[in-house]
């Protein structure tokens, strides 16, 4: 068998989409000539825990965990949190507004943690790595990002030891949604710019997610650029709830929201079409599983559908998929910002495999929308359009009150996590060629 060290912040009993890419991967690359070792931490600050997915873990699995310091216990007494709290990733604050602590501690994290907080765990994880290597060689090094100070210690183990290494980005770097939230000065900018820079250059093999991502990184650094999407496991879709779907017309998201995926029309059409129609409003639920920032639930109470949310909060994953199954309609939110056309969520292919129609709010011409085109695996329309999100959520409710509302996706079967692992190995295979 093949080695491959494999360098991720995320591994069980991690919950959350930031696992799911490369446990996956790790499940099934033995039946393709490869023995998968992960490196770890062994104290990471997650924002959820799954103790469901230590099931994908191959039995015999090689896992090196090291300590890693965070400066999160900082952050947490500068905004007032308690110890024990879990911090939410991107910008999401489901109790208040943020204040001026939370603004403060903003600017500090993108200005002094460059490329971010785990920043601290590279040069130790360099000094462990670098004398296991040698007792422990391994055919190819891997990196997966976010965090991005993971995509570096791969940097310090090619230029140290002259391994063959693979950084693969789950999400983009200078160009993440969220990125101009940081508050950076033209120093960090530039130095954010410039690390991404040296990965995409030096890294033996860069692999994206997706269509736009491949355009971008081509854009700043031109070579190729092997995109290799998320994907679903049939495993995790054993389980048939079709008995078991939801009476109600529910309309169900899965994740987060953040206040820039917030679908402030979407809210309304929901609401004007609970006035005008007696039956809509007696069989309407909006399934929330995940969390919600309060501004998001803020605007749903404004809009009048307080009582029509049932909010469920964090799933184990195994739940997760067995709740999409029952829901009627499955609502994904991109975002709104100008990058929102290359983001490929986990979560939409998992959709697709739970064979629920799928309303997806998000640019037309994004990523996303085209997958879900192609597919026939329901509709997609801008955040701007309430006519043509009133057609739908139309067009959905009668075939609902019919009792033929259907998903007709087609060939999904190249999104199963086993076929992307084989697509996975060939790059690996010819990296050694």
């Amino acid at each position: 068998m093949k080695k491959a060290l494999i360098i991720t912040y995320y591994w069980p009993p991690s919950g959350g989409a930031g696992v799911q890419r490369w446990l996956k991967f790790t499940k099934y690359l033995r039946s393709y000539g490869w023995e998968p070792i992960i490196y770890t931490p062994e104290n990471p600050e997650n924002p959820s825990c799954d103790e469901s997915l230590k099931a994908d873990i191959p039995e015999n699995l090689t896992v090196l965990r090291t300590p890693i310091w965070e400066p999160y216990s900082f952050y947490k007494k500068l905004i007032g949190m308690d110890k024990g709290e879990k911090i939410n990733s991107g910008f999401l604050s489901e109790k208040k507004k943020p204040g001026l602590a939370e603004y403060i501690s903003v600017w500090i994290r993108g200005n002094f943690f460059i490329p971010d907080a785990r920043r601290f765990w590279i040069k130790p994880s360099v000094r462990f790595l670098t004398n296991y290597l040698k007792e422990h060689p391994v055919d190819i090094v891997i990196t997966t990002g976010p965090p991005h100070s993971v995509h570096l210690i791969g940097l310090h183990l090619k230029r140290k030891l002259k391994v063959r290494w693979l950084a693969d980005f789950r999400d983009p770097w200078t160009g993440i949604y969220y990125y101009k939230e940081l508050k950076l000065s033209r120093l960090a900018d530039r130095k954010h710019s410039r690390l991404e820079e040296v990965v995409l250059r030096e890294a033996d093999v860069v692999t994206v997610v997706g269509d736009h991502m491949m355009e971008e990184f081509s854009n700043k650094v031109e070579r190729p650029y092997p995109v290799i999407t998320n994907g679903f496991d049939e495993d995790d879709f054993g389980v048939q709830a079709k008995a078991l779907i939801d009476g109600k017309f529910s309309i169900a998201h899965f994740g987060t929201i953040y206040p820039l995926a917030n679908p402030l029309k979407f809210w309304d059409v929901l609401a004007d079409k609970v006035k005008s129609d007696s039956s809509f409003a007696q069989m309407l639920e909006i399934k929330l599983v995940g969390k919600a920032d309060h501004t998001v639930l803020s605007t749903i109470a404004e809009a009048g559908l307080d009582s029509y949310v049932r909010k469920i909060g964090y799933l184990p994953h195994n739940d997760v998929v067995i709740e999409m199954q029952k829901s009627q309609v499955l609502l994904l939110l991109v975002n709104t910002t100008p990058q929102a056309k290359g983001i490929l969520t986990g979560k939409l292919f998992e959709y697709l495999a739970a064979r629920r129609p799928i309303l997806c709010l998000g640019p037309t011409d994004g990523d996303a929308a085209k997958l879900i085109s192609n597919l026939n695996a329901g509709y997609n329309t801008a955040y701007s359009d309430d006519n043509s999100m009133r057609s739908i959520i139309d067009a959905y409710f009668e075939k609902f009150k019919q009792g033929n509302l259907m998903c007709e996706s087609t060939n999904i079967g190249q999104f199963s996590r086993r076929e992307l692992t084989r697509q996975m190995a060939e790059v690996l295979d010819k990296m050694l060629a």
